[in-house]
């Protein structure tokens, strides 16, 4: 849009520009500085400005990009094309302001000069095309949002209310450039023009704005009274221009700003990595219970949150009625934050009239957390609710040790026992019975260590995986031993419900016999514990190379160290297990192993990969009981049912157990059965020699 030479023949329009940007951007800039920075500073330190440059590259695809929003775009769910062309409108108007408005109102060559008469022609029908397409989808936006809602858009009023205003100020925008468009057009539009003029008219020869001129000059709508609605109309576009400044701040919207931010200060680690309180013995509060307890990326996260829904649709407790939300976990921190926020920034004592825990977030809706990272994964702006959710459970049990009951028998099992397994009558050795497997007192210069974990060694029908696991180490002659009766929990169990002190205890106990053998390679059947102590020992000092078993036999079966030659008559299903899969990005391992095994046809269900339902699990609900609802297993059970697969493979302990009671209690057939990939290998294997 070309700036008039001034306004209405008073002042320079670079005058009435500057000042009026001076004084909103002002205002804005205040606003931020008191409603979010000082908020937000409030928050636990936390290092989150290391590798600076990785970064920043890759917030690049997360933003401009919008990698996040993309990936959920489906046959039943375009909604993340809307938001980009809108996104990328913003960006593209953004761009032109700063040239044509800020710029040009200066030096009006300024735009010509820097893109030349060719560029800045094409970049000018651009904008004018990219108003009408605009248009066209904010009214598609609105009535998605207003009509044909969907249930993860089914929030209350307020926010309803700030969408709609939000979407009419862009409408506003797109109307008022067009229309500043036309009205120079029609002003232009007048018999007797010079060359220079008649060059000045063409140039601003762009196909709607020039469409909807020549029609206002028809209706008499031209001259100086075209020029003067000119000048009205391209003042108005920069008051809504500053306005959404000020707007911005105060509303939902803030997630403009804050996504960004969220992306650039993301987590580097693998998403199931917990950080790690350092501070235990001497810590004034464990975990969080007010928002000052929290750290300043997960107040950030409040912010941020673009409070779209998408991780609440995603996540499987709320699927199965719980009261779980983890949209509300990040907004509702957010609203306490800005109700007693401001009174703790100016040193007052936090009036505790409406705890976090207990006014905005329900004790039972943390508790509902499978720790899956289903939300973490769909969220479109960065926002790390399993940290959150953590943390106020560390302080349930740390501090008040209010906990569900099942929980405090499976912290009180692992205390007494050292592993969760309450009344098991098997030693950490007996699923090893006659097959001469050494221990690493036997041999302390085996090639790996073969971590069994609590379930695969306690649990009666999880003793066949490692078993299995041993039988294919051998077939390939792989040199491995195992801890025996000096394994203990990784800690995973505790950690996940909330008993810090427990994990660290545990953690330091078995990196302590780690180092007692030296012991720089192992391998396990059980993602949580691949993921514990691949990705969390090393905040304490145990820094290993760490597999799943996934990856190394698939790393065999490669080579030809073992080939599967028996035939396995069977539909697979493959389900994703959590700490697998989206936890630290294993999803192809598994799958390679299941097709090297002859017989087997491996499907697909609807949900997997990164998009992969949890087994029900996760978090400690192995042994949580869920508290309402329909069961997490059941829902995945007839998912899996639903492929018309005979056999559902899993590569981990929990799921198995979870598939094994979800096919009792769904399945009537008796047909279908759950196993794990080295069950069905190690079959072929065995058959085939």
């Amino acid at each position: 849009m070309v700036p008039p030479d001034n306004i209405f023949g008073l002042i320079p329009t670079w005058v009435g520009v500057y000042v009026l940007a001076t004084l909103m951007f002002g205002l804005a800039l205040y606003i931020l500085y008191r409603r979010v920075y000082t908020l937000v500073m409030l928050g636990q330190r936390e290092n989150r400005f290391d590798q600076p440059l990785r970064r920043l590259i890759g917030a690049i695809p997360l933003t401009l990009g919008q990698r996040k929003v993309m990936q959920s775009v489906s046959i039943h769910d375009r909604a993340g094309i809307g938001h980009f062309v809108i996104f990328w409108g913003f960006i593209s108007f953004a761009i032109s302001y700063v040239l044509f408005i800020f710029a040009d109102s200066i030096s009006p060559s300024f735009s010509a000069a820097l893109l030349g008469e060719t560029g800045l022609r094409v970049f000018t029908i651009y904008l004018d095309l990219l108003s009408g397409v605009l248009l066209i989808v904010l009214l598609w936006a609105g009535l998605r949002r207003w009509v044909f809602t969907p249930h993860r858009l089914s929030f209350d009023l307020t926010q309803k209310n700030e969408s709609v205003i939000i979407l009419l100020l862009i409408a506003a925008l797109m109307i008022l450039s067009l229309l500043s468009e036309a009205f120079l057009k029609a002003s232009l539009s007048c018999p007797g023009l010079s060359p220079s003029e008649l060059e000045q008219c063409n140039g601003h020869a762009v196909p709607i704005g020039s469409a909807i001129g020549k029609f206002l000059t028809t209706i008499g709508i031209k001259g100086s009274i075209a020029d003067a609605l000119y000048q009205i109309s391209w003042w108005t576009h920069l008051l809504v221009i500053l306005g959404f400044a000020i707007y911005i701040p105060v509303s939902k919207h803030m997630h403009l700003i804050g996504a960004p931010l969220s992306f650039i200060f993301r987590k580097l680690e693998p998403m199931g990595t917990l950080p790690t309180p350092t501070d235990l013995e001497t810590a004034d509060v464990f975990g969080a219970a007010n928002v000052q307890d929290f750290t300043w990326k997960e107040l950030l996260d409040g912010y941020a949150c673009a409070v779209c829904g998408r991780c609440t649709d995603a996540c499987p407790a709320n699927i199965s009625e719980k009261f779980l939300s983890p949209m509300h976990i990040a907004e509702n921190l957010k609203d306490n934050l800005l109700s007693v926020g401001p009174a703790i920034a100016q040193g007052k004592d936090l009036v505790d009239d409406k705890p976090l825990v207990g006014s905005y977030i329900s004790e039972e809706s943390l508790w509902d957390c499978l720790t899956c990272g289903a939300c973490e994964y769909e969220c479109p702006v960065g926002v790390e609710h399993i940290n959150m959710i953590v943390d106020m459970r560390r302080n349930l049990v740390m501090e008040k040790a209010s906990m569900p009951e099942t929980a405090a028998n499976v912290l009180l099992s692992m205390e007494q026992r050292g592993h969760p397994w309450r009344g098991t009558t098997y030693s950490r050795t007996d699923w090893a019975e006659g097959l001469d497997i050494p221990t690493l007192a036997e041999n302390p210069s085996a090639e790996m260590l073969f971590w069994v974990g609590c379930t695969g060694a306690l649990e009666k029908r999880s003793q066949s995986v490692p078993r299995a696991m041993a039988s294919v180490l051998k077939r390939a002659g792989v040199e491995f031993a195992i801890l025996g009766d000096e394994e203990g929990c990784s800690g995973d169990p505790a950690r996940r419900m909330g008993n810090e002190y427990l994990y660290q205890t545990m953690a330091q106990q078995n990196i302590e016999t780690f180092r007692r053998y030296n012991v720089k390679k192992i391998v396990t059947t059980c993602p949580h514990c691949f993921n514990t102590i691949k990705n969390e020992y090393p905040h304490l000092g145990g820094e290993y190379e760490v597999l799943h078993y996934s990856e190394i036999v698939n790393e065999l079966i490669k080579s030809g160290r073992i080939k599967p030659a028996a035939t396995i008559q069977a539909t697979v299903a493959y389900h994703d297990s959590c700490y697998l899969g989206r936890h630290n990005d294993i999803y192809d391992a598994p799958r390679q192993i299941a097709e090297s095994i002859p017989g087997v046809k491996l499907v697909e269900m609807e949900k997997c990969r990164g998009q992969g339902f949890c087994c029900g699990a996760g978090g400690g609900h192995m042994w949580i009981e869920e508290s309402r609802g329909r069961r997490v297993n059941h829902i995945r059970t007839e998912q899996f049912l639903e492929t018309g697969a005979d056999t559902v493979g899993v590569s981990c302990p929990f799921c198995l157990q979870m598939f094994e009671e979800g096919i009792g209690s769904v399945e009537t057939s008796g047909n279908a059965k759950a196993k794990d990939l080295l069950e069905l290998l190690d079959e072929s294997l065995t058959n085939g020699n």
